[in-house]
Parts: structure tokens; C-alpha cells; sequence
């Protein structure tokens, strides 16, 4: 694997939500217009920015010494330009050279017209000229003969044809089954983005790319949804399965994964349709020397201006999207408006990049964020002003509302520590001191990945820095929460930056990192964690699997990866 390749971020999608037979990709006159109008605010971008350029030109004054040198460089250029070739002689020779050619086929086609029209000719009553010529007869039709043969509208009906066309092939290909999940991927490799779209299928131990989408800028986050953006109906209930993408670039990209390797996105929200900055580092003219400015762009409430690094969708309100950037606000996007639709809310709740943000579950007004300005807030998006925080001693990696409690969530932080908070215990003032619930010292490093999962109460995941992912049990004791590492595993995934439960299988999770591969883990297979875990885990017959109950991509030479043993 590539050393410039990484994932991201991956999120999965459960069982039976992606479109049995995804749509290809056509390009018809609602999808034109639909391009037309995308392609006019880059239009529109691209002409405010050689505007930009142009008035930067303009104001451009060289210093006094070099206008005479400029001078006179352009008059060498005038003197050694006027370079004239004489080729007339050439194209002369060249026509009366084609012109005596042609007068002695002239000639020679006379002459031998006279000889075959001469009367006197002897050999003339033998028509020797026509003694090679054949007669025509009729030929017949391969279809002449038909009678009796048997044909068939469809080649399926016909016995004796048994091989499959290629169309039905490739349905069979892109098929995906009701038992199949989808596990969608943000990869990088060698400055191609994309978006890697794979099939896990649990029962057959089997993970496969399916299709990508490229993107054009690296991805910092996904967040999966059933809401069509801009719906012909605000009022209808019809759902689908979509990604939003977080980037570098302020706008948010959401695909559809129903219709395989589109080119363009259903939507981009926050996109300028008339740009009075330029999204490009702009060229500082200097008499003496070019050097690159990038220009401070100022905040806008309508959308971001800086690169997006969460995002949130709300299951209750299934047409708000939230979105935290670098900056430093929080926006809340209206998916049932039309394209390019401002923000309908921005939060100004942090003094620095805004790393995560998650709607609360239980009371979906509710929103949890999380900054490099190392405070940590939640706050009804009604009334923003009266959150509530924690001081936190590093910057916000990942934060997750824990399913289990609606007042309680979990916070992991750049030095390697997890963070559990109540909600109900913190303060408006973040002067004042709030002590968690229990502190977890899950790396050494970046703790830059972490889950809590859904159907096991209790059971997190976390990884960073060190390449391991590890899962751990919290427990009451005594009136006091209680944690313990149940397993912890290399999946060979690099720096791990991306960790993600299953929405159908209890304790299985995908996790990614710097080196650019997807694993999933089903934790299960290990007989230490399944018996650590066995009080809180439903009654099931658990499968023996190979390897550990890793799955990974199978190569080219269809051998997969190598794994380390359960540590």
C-alpha cells in the first residue's frame, strides 16, 4: 500500500436501506439542467476570481529601472521578429511540374479513345474487350430458406443459448442483497480522493469494493442519510440512502449511493453562487519576488468559509443536517429547501476550529460540540445561548452522546485521554470547574478515533495513534462506573482514524487509518471478550470464524491480508 494513502472516515449502512439494484449513471435533461446549474456557481467562482486577479495585476507597479529594460526587450523582439521566407520560386517549379502532368494524361486518354472507336480495327468484331466480362446472377439471400425455424423475442427463452449477456452480468455484480450492509469509506491516495463504497456480507465473511465516487478535495467526514435533498414535495416521506461529505473546501457535498460512479453530487450546500473572495491563495505581486498570501476570508452566517470536520444528521427531524468547521461555527442546514439554500441557523458557541458536532438522540433539538479551543458545549439549537460546557486540559478529537444515557456522552482528546460527562452536571460558565464521570487513558498518543456502541450497553471502541484498537467494558461498582479493556487488536490499518460499530451485529466494528485499508472486526469471535461481555450480549449461536474474525479487502491475487494475532 501506498505510504500517501489514508482513510479518513467510514460509517456504515445497515441492512436492507441501499436500493437492491442501484441505478447507473445517465445523463438525461433534468440531470443536464441539474449539472448546468452546479457548473454556474463554479462558473461563478472561477470569474470572481480573475476579477480578483485582474485588479491585483492592474495595481502592480514595477520599479522604475526595470520599465527601460522592458523597453527594450521588446524592441529585440520586434527587430528579430520580422523574418520574412521567399518560397515563390518553389511553388511555381512545384505548378508547372503538376501542369505538364496532367496534359500528358490528357493526351494519352485522347489517343485511346481514338484507337477503340476506330472503324478499321480487324480484332474489333471479336469483342476481345469483353471476353473476361461475367454475367450477373442472381445471388441468394441468406434468409431465403427460413421455414420452420423457431426464434424467440428474449434470448433467456432460448434453450440453447446458456451464456448471460453482459448487461445481466453486471446487474448481478452491482446487486445488493437485503443481508448485505454497506460500508462507505473517505480514501486518499496520492491526492485522489474518493469515496469507496464496499459490501460486507456477514453470513459469507465477505468484504468487496463495490463502486467509488471521486471527490475533489481530500474528505474529513461522512455522515449517512435517508432525507432526499430538495424533495418535489417538502411534505413527502419517500427516503433513500445518501452521504454527506465533509472536505477541505467550506461547501458540503451529498451523494447518492443508489446510482453507481455518479459525477456529480446531488447537492452542495453552502456553494457561493457569487464569489467576492477567491477560494485559492491569491499572488502577492512583488517588484523583486512572489510569494503566496492566503487571504483571510471572513465569517459568513449564510455558510462556511473554512473546511468542514463534522457532521450530524437528525433521525427525528430528518431534514436538518449540522455541520461544525474550522471556522469556528456550527451551521444548521434545511435539506428541504431549494439548492444552494443559506444555512437557517449559525452558532458562534467557540473561540477556535470546531472538530465535532452530534445531535442527542433522546432530545433531538440538542446539540453536543466539540473544539480545539478544548471546551466541549451542548446546547439547544432553539436557544443557543443558554448551553452548557466543560474545560477540557486538550483539544476535542471525537464525541459521542452515549445511547444508553440521553445526559451523559463521551469525549476523547488528543492526549490519549476519554472523557465521561453528565450533562446535567455541567455549568454555563465554563470558569467553573466540571469534573467527569471517569477519565480513560486509552492512548498514548491521539485517541483519534472512538464509538460507542448501540447494542451492547457499555461497550465503547476507541483507537489512535498506536495502531491498536481496543474495546472496552464499563461497569457500576459499588455506585461508581468501573472500566476494563476487554480486547484490543492491530488490525494493520496504520494510525487509526476511523472506528465504527455495526448497526446490525452487536459486536461487530470496520475501523481505517493512515495506511489506506478498511478492516472489519467482528470482536465476537474472541473467547475473552465474549465471555467478559456474555451478561450484556443477546442470545445468539456466535459463529466460529477464521483469522480472528477479521475480514479484510481481498487483493488482486486474491489472497488478503495478513493479520496479528488477538493480543
Amino acid at each position: 500500500m501506498s505510504g500517501n494513502c489514508l482513510i479518513s472516515s467510514a460509517t456504515w449502512v445497515a441492512r436492507g436501506l441501499a436500493k437492491r439494484q442501484p441505478a447507473t449513471y445517465e445523463v438525461d435533461d433534468k440531470e443536464l439542467e441539474r449539472i448546468s446549474a452546479l457548473a454556474q456557481i463554479s462558473l461563478d467562482e472561477a470569474r470572481a476570481e480573475l476579477q480578483q486577479a485582474t485588479e491585483e495585476a492592474q495595481n502592480f507597479k514595477p520599479g522604475g529601472s526595470d520599465d527601460g529594460d522592458d523597453d527594450a526587450w521588446e524592441d529585440d523582439v520586434d527587430a528579430d521578429g520580422d523574418v520574412s521566407m521567399d518560397v515563390d520560386g518553389d511553388d511555381d517549379a512545384t505548378r508547372k511540374g503538376s501542369k505538364s502532368k496532367n496534359e500528358k494524361r490528357r493526351k494519352n486518354k485522347t489517343k485511346a479513345e481514338a484507337t477503340s472507336a476506330d472503324p478499321n480495327d480487324e480484332l474489333a468484331v471479336y469483342k476481345l474487350d469483353e471476353y473476361d466480362r461475367e454475367e450477373a446472377k442472381p445471388v441468394a439471400s441468406i434468409f431465403s430458406n427460413i421455414k420452420g425455424l423457431a426464434y424467440y423475442a428474449d434470448n433467456t427463452q432460448d434453450p440453447y443459448i446458456t451464456l448471460k449477456n453482459e448487461e445481466d452480468e453486471e446487474k448481478e455484480d452491482l446487486e445488493v442483497l437485503p443481508s448485505d450492509n454497506l460500508i462507505v469509506a473517505a480514501k486518499t491516495e496520492d491526492d485522489i480522493s474518493s469515496l469507496e463504497i464496499y459490501v460486507y456480507d456477514e453470513s459469507e465473511d465477505n468484504l468487496y469494493r463495490h463502486h467509488d465516487i471521486i471527490l475533489p478535495s481530500l474528505p474529513l467526514c461522512l455522515e449517512w442519510l435517508d432525507f432526499p435533498p430538495h424533495p418535489s414535495d417538502p411534505a413527502s416521506t419517500s427516503t433513500g440512502s445518501y452521504i454527506a461529505v465533509g472536505t477541505f473546501e467550506p461547501e458540503i457535498e451529498i451523494w447518492s449511493l443508489d446510482v453507481v460512479e455518479p459525477l456529480y453530487p446531488n447537492t452542495l450546500l453552502g456553494a457561493l453562487e457569487k464569489k467576492t473572495e477567491p477560494s485559492i491563495p491569491t499572488q502577492a505581486l512583488s517588484a523583486k519576488k512572489k510569494s503566496k498570501k492566503e487571504k483571510k476570508r471572513k465569517p459568513n452566517p449564510e455558510r462556511h468559509v473554512d473546511a468542514v470536520l463534522g457532521l450530524s444528521w437528525n433521525r427525528s427531524h430528518r431534514n436538518l443536517l449540522a455541520s461544525a468547521s474550522a471556522d469556528k461555527t456550527v451551521k444548521l442546514w434545511d435539506l428541504s429547501r431549494e439548492m444552494n439554500a443559506p444555512a437557517i441557523r449559525s452558532f458562534d458557541v467557540h473561540k477556535d476550529k470546531v472538530q465535532a458536532v452530534q445531535w442527542n438522540k433522546a432530545e433531538p433539538t440538542v446539540l453536543l460540540t466539540g473544539s480545539y479551543d478544548r471546551t466541549v458545549r451542548t446546547f439547544d439549537s432553539r436557544s443557543p445561548t443558554t448551553g452548557v460546557g466543560a474545560k477540557l486540559p486538550a483539544d476535542v478529537e471525537a464525541l459521542r452522546w452515549d445511547p444508553w444515557e440521553g445526559h451523559t456522552f463521551f469525549v476523547s482528546l488528543e492526549n490519549g485521554l476519554v472523557l465521561n460527562y453528565d450533562a446535567r452536571t455541567l455549568s454555563s460558565d465554563l470558569k467553573v470547574s466540571s469534573n467527569p464521570l471517569f477519565t480513560l487513558q486509552a492512548d498514548d498518543g491521539a485517541a483519534s478515533a472512538m464509538d460507542v456502541n448501540a447494542h451492547v450497553r457499555g461497550c465503547i471502541a476507541t483507537g489512535g495513534s498506536d495502531g491498536l484498537v481496543k474495546v472496552w467494558d464499563i461497569n457500576e461498582n459499588q455506585g461508581k462506573p468501573g472500566v476494563t479493556c476487554v480486547v484490543s487488536r492491530n488490525l494493520e490499518v496504520g494510525q487509526v482514524f476511523t472506528v465504527a460499530w455495526s448497526p446490525d451485529d452487536p459486536l461487530t466494528l470496520t475501523a481505517g487509518g493512515s495506511q489506506g485499508k478498511l478492516q472489519v472486526w467482528d470482536v465476537a469471535a474472541n473467547k475473552h471478550a465474549r465471555k467478559a461481555l456474555e451478561s450484556k450480549l443477546p442470545q445468539r449461536q456466535w459463529k466460529e470464524r477464521d483469522n480472528g474474525g477479521v475480514v479484510g479487502l481481498v487483493d488482486d491475487s486474491g489472497d488478503e491480508s495478513d493479520e496479528e494475532e488477538d493480543s
